[in-house]
């Protein structure tokens, strides 16, 4: 394995590279003898393709758990994956996880995507502008009736304030007309009073 040739005092490893890619050729050749003389046929997965489920990230936010020793694995603290049969700490960790190579491969599934055609591409497109109407109809019913909404309690608040002004001029209407009453009972109805009639 080690060949001794170098100087003395060379205390480091010479491997001999030949040597070893003789014993992986002859590891390679028997587990081939072992499989019936038959080279091992790669393992067929489709092809990736999009989830049909929402992910739950959110589901233990915010709680408590007490964990023990004889407490499972699927319900120890963080994500618990049933397909790999592994447990993530956090939620970046997990996502990273469920995109990743070995969870697909456990799936089933290559990390190739499907190519698509033409046709596809424009029927995705239509697709998308289609929901994309949808959204901003809907956004544009709620935005009309948060608009109204708006205009309404601006409109109350100018109604209201004008019935207040209304009120403050009656309220010192009155006061004046005491004040004058008063006045002229006391004999200071001429003090430069612009009103006639009293």
């Amino acid at each position: 394995m080690a060949s001794g040739s170098g100087s003395k005092n060379d205390f480091r490893r010479k491997w001999d590279k030949d040597e070893y890619e003789q014993l992986a050729q002859k590891r390679i050749t028997e587990e081939r003898d072992k499989k019936d003389g038959k080279p091992v046929p790669p393992v067929k997965r489709e092809l990736l393709r999009h989830r049909d489920y929402k992910v739950d990230l959110e589901s233990k936010l915010g709680k408590t758990i007490v964990i023990t020793k004889t407490t499972p694995q699927a319900e120890m603290g963080g994500y618990y994956c049933n397909v790999c049969d592994c447990v993530v700490k956090d939620s970046i960790n997990f996502l990273d996880h469920i995109n990743g190579k070995k969870h697909q491969r456990n799936l089933g599934m290559s990390m190739r995507v499907e190519r698509s055609s033409l046709d596809q591409v424009k029927k995705r497109f239509e697709v998308n502008k289609k929901k994309l109407e949808e959204k901003q109809k809907e956004y544009d019913f709620e935005e009309r009736m948060k608009e109204l909404r708006e205009e309404e309690e601006k409109a109350k608040a100018y109604r209201k304030e004008k019935q207040k002004e209304k009120k403050r001029k009656a309220e010192e209407d009155l006061n004046f007309e005491d004040d004058d009453e008063m006045a002229a009972v006391m004999g200071f109805s001429g003090f430069g009073s612009s009103k006639k009639g009293h």
